[in-house]
């Protein structure tokens, strides 16, 4: 059997990128009709990305299936203390990687994929979120906390 594949995402990846994307917050305790909601949001939003070049990422594919997957998204961002000399940061998103394929080194080798990215597109400083279960793999990649915060306005004053 040959060895899976790592290609780079197209937008004829969406609903694998979706799906894939739904399965990460389902697995952190998310509600399911929270996911509904966001889900042709997010659909719209990423097929404009991948047009745009602002999002890259990869899928792993053993047989034509994708059993994991990562995004890259790059953003505008102040040059401030941790980037002086950059306009962009890196945001990662969508890292999952199938149940059964878990602890075989697939998030590490795709986390080395955006760090390849990130470094030829000059992007220097990279930030994410992490869900309960990626953040044992990111501790183990020298990825550390920082002091973000967050206040989710509601759309009514």
């Amino acid at each position: 059997m040959p060895d899976p594949v790592f290609r780079p995402v197209s937008t004829a990846d969406v609903d694998v990128i979706c799906a894939q994307r739904r399965l990460i917050f389902l697995e952190d305790g998310r509600a399911p009709e929270l996911l509904d909601r966001a889900e042709a949001p997010f659909r719209s939003w990423l097929l404009s990305r991948l047009r745009s070049g602002q999002y890259a990422g990869w899928l792993v594919e053993d047989g034509g299936r994708a059993f994991a997957g990562c995004g890259l998204m790059f953003i505008d961002w102040a040059p401030g203390p941790s980037h002086p000399e950059s306009d962009r940061r890196g945001f990662v998103l969508n890292l999952w990687v199938a149940p059964e394929r878990r602890g075989q080194g697939w998030g590490r080798r795709l986390m080395k994929k955006v760090e390849e990215e990130a470094r030829a597109r000059g992007v220097h400083y990279l930030v994410l979120h992490a869900s309960k279960l990626g953040r044992g793999l990111y501790e183990k990649l020298n990825w550390r906390p920082t002091n973000e915060m967050a206040l989710v306005l509601s759309p009514e004053p």
